[in-house]
């Protein structure tokens, strides 16, 4: 018994050693291509989930950027109706914070805007040409123009989906049934006013929907305010630091002034562009999961046919956790090489795909993003390094994850096992 010595063995060596040659490298050929496609696959899913999130993270700048130029920064609403000398030495303290762009007079109602049998609510924001949000929604305008609105008249600009929405256009009239009554010898009745649209504004987002502008005296007319002012609207210098800027802003205010931020305002639009990138890069992340599955399959390939030399180098000294590292970073040179290749392409997709997407359009003569729906000419993007970071890290840790088993598996070959069956 054993593996003694057969003269036999000499005359079928030739034959041993080339039949071993050509499984050999046929094995390493399918492992390698196998290796090939986890790259191939490990680079498509960080280049997509890196290009994704920057074209999303562009959409939420420009409809920040959008609704920056028309909301209130920060509203600022006493109790107590301010009179004029308080609205002036209120406006002179506030003038001196520096975070502080502006201070207006705050006129602002919700009405009941009716029209072509249809009603919808909306908030109805004063302006005048001394508001920075003037020259904003004058850029945003498809039809008519903000200077007609003129003290007096009694003219209305309606956003875009709210005049589609009531079945209305230039020059027609809208009623608007205030949250006020008035009473006269006939009896309680709601107070109404019929206004002319002048103008239909489209700025992309949810004030569309929700805002109509009238001249700031007209809203104080319909209010009745006489000389008293409901409060102030503050634009900022920077109004991402607004949660610093109302900070300061509380220790000058009177007491108990409500205050509401644009970020408290779009609070729901934000919330649901931050739970759709979430989801965006939880279903992009599958692509990356089945390139790590990839992984898997190439090192336990590699695994099988390497049975014998894995026991070789445990016979000359090297231990299990020696093998298990050799193998983990045979894995993680394939996900590194994936990641990377991955990351430089999908950084230069995102910083370049409106150019892309501009070139596509015009070698198939159509819009992928109708300008007429999106409101937008050129495709956003806007790369943001935590966004890199966090794909790079999530893809390095499924690939780190991907050879353990692998590698546990080669650690566990025992060497006498693996000859007996080899020679």
């Amino acid at each position: 018994m054993g593996l003694g010595f057969n003269p036999e063995m000499l005359t079928n060596l030739p034959l041993y050693i080339g039949l071993r040659y050509t499984r050999s490298v046929r094995a390493d050929g399918y492992v390698s291509f196998v290796s090939a496609f986890s790259i191939g696959a490990m680079a498509l899913g960080v280049t997509a989930l890196i290009t994704v999130l920057s074209v999303m993270n562009g959409f939420d700048s420009e409809i920040k950027e959008r609704l920056l130029r028309v909301v209130p920064h920060v509203i600022a609403k006493p109790v107590a109706a301010l009179s004029e000398s308080d609205y002036d030495q209120l406006m002179a303290r506030l003038n001196e914070i520096e975070a502080v762009s502006s201070v207006v007079p705050l006129a602002q109602t919700y009405a009941m805007l009716s029209g072509a049998s249809r009603q919808m609510g909306a908030v109805v924001q004063g302006i005048e040409s001394e508001n920075e949000a003037f020259n904003g929604l004058s850029d945003d305008f498809i039809a008519g123009d903000l200077l007609a609105l003129e003290s007096g008249q009694f003219g209305i600009v309606l956003g875009g989906q709210i005049a589609r929405k009531l079945g209305l256009f230039m020059g027609d009239r809208v009623q608007l049934t205030l949250p006020h009554l008035s009473v006269s010898p006939a009896g309680i009745f709601p107070r109404l006013k019929s206004a002319e649209v002048v103008g239909i504004f489209e700025v992309g987002a949810q004030v569309d929907a929700s805002t109509a502008f009238m001249h700031r005296e007209d809203v104080r007319t319909l209010l009745r305010m006489g000389a008293g002012y409901q409060g102030v609207q503050i634009q900022l210098h920077d109004p991402y630091q607004v949660h610093a800027a109302v900070a300061e802003l509380e220790t000058l205010l009177p007491p108990a002034t409500e205050l509401h931020t644009w970020q408290g305002s779009m609070r729901t639009l934000f919330r649901a562009m931050r739970m759709e990138k979430s989801i965006v890069s939880l279903l992009l992340s599958v692509i990356i999961a089945v390139a790590a599955f990839n992984i898997v399959a190439s090192l336990v390939l590699m695994v099988s046919d390497k049975r014998a030399d894995i026991a070789v180098i445990r016979t000359l000294g090297a231990s299990s956790s020696m093998v298990m590292q050799v193998f983990v970073v045979q894995g993680l040179a394939v996900g590194c090489l994936g990641i990377a290749i991955g990351a430089v392409v999908g950084c230069f997709l995102a910083a370049n795909v409106g150019m892309l997407v501009t070139f596509i359009e015009g070698l198939l003569g159509m819009h992928l993003f109708d300008p007429s729906i999106y409101l937008i000419n050129v495709l956003p993007s806007k790369i943001l390094v935590s966004d890199v970071i966090q794909v790079v890290a999530m893809a390095f840790a499924l690939s780190l994850l991907a050879t353990l088993y692998p590698a546990w598996r080669a650690g566990q070959i025992m060497p006498a096992e693996a000859l007996r069956y080899d020679i």
